[in-house]
């Protein structure tokens, strides 16, 4: 398991959006990536979370888009106008995450757009375990593209590595937000998909994307931690979080059907 690694080359255009000023560029390989950068508001934590989540929704099957790793150097966007985007490459020098982007894709509507109850299940499980507050009606963080659902930003998920909380308890939690889910009306019972998420994601896998985390990532502002030592509380959140699962998909499901 790994992800490739390009060299940015042009940027194209900031996506206001995006609550951590994400952008449009281009790398050497020719391709078009959203790029999030290691200089914005939440730092390295929101590049983690967007690792972990991404891959982990892919090894459930779900369609993302390929992630990569995008080296960003000192001249990249030197010809960048605006100082808030200025200040914000300058702060990114070095290794940052991009998507590859969908040309064409269109936002999921939960209100107009059909989905087979089944797969709103799942996704409702998924940002469940991973905590993502970021998938509302507001802001489904979800495309069509190719006539596919495809799952998008996930910088918004583990919550616990902000406030570095206890990742045992945290993993305990039934995960409150998920009232605000843009499927949870659409969806069929999360308890009886929780045995089916469960059979497709092992802690061994969850293991091998946590190793993905490069080191000049993990820091926790003063502690002297090792990376590997930072990884491990990420391992522990997640794994115990999916041997629990039945409390947060219990909870989602006592929640959707009191919206019925």
């Amino acid at each position: 398991m790994r992800l490739r690694e390009e060299k940015l080359c042009r940027y194209i255009t900031p996506l206001r959006e995006g609550g951590s000023l994400p952008a449009l560029a281009e790398a050497e390989d020719g391709f078009k990536y959203v790029v999030k950068f290691r200089g914005a508001g939440h730092g390295t934590k929101a590049l983690i979370a967007e690792l972990i989540g991404g891959m982990v929704a892919h090894a459930l099957g779900f369609n993302v888009p390929e992630l990569v790793f995008l080296d960003l150097d000192q001249k990249f966007g030197i010809t960048e106008g605006d100082e808030e985007i200025q200040d914000l490459l300058k702060g990114s020098v070095g290794r940052n995450i991009g998507l590859h982007f969908l040309s064409g894709a269109f936002t999921f509507d939960a209100s107009v757009n059909d989905i087979d109850p089944a797969t709103a299940a799942k996704i409702v499980w998924l940002d469940a375990f991973l905590t993502n507050v970021d998938r509302t009606t507001l802001n489904t963080n979800m495309l069509v593209w190719d006539r596919k659902l495809w799952l998008i930003d996930h910088g918004a998920s583990l919550m616990f590595h902000h406030a570095w909380s206890d990742p045992m308890k945290a993993a305990l939690s039934p995960f409150p937000y998920i009232k605000n889910h843009a499927l949870l009306r659409k969806a069929s019972s999360i308890v009886e998909i929780d045995k089916l998420m469960r059979q497709k994601i092992t802690p061994r896998t969850l293991s091998h994307i946590i190793d993905l985390i490069p080191d000049e990532w993990l820091h926790r502002e003063g502690e002297d931690l090792t990376p590997n030592q930072i990884r491990d509380s990420y391992k522990l959140f997640l794994t115990e979080r999916l041997k629990n699962s039945i409390i947060f998909a219990q909870y989602a499901d006592d929640t959707r059907k009191s919206l019925v």
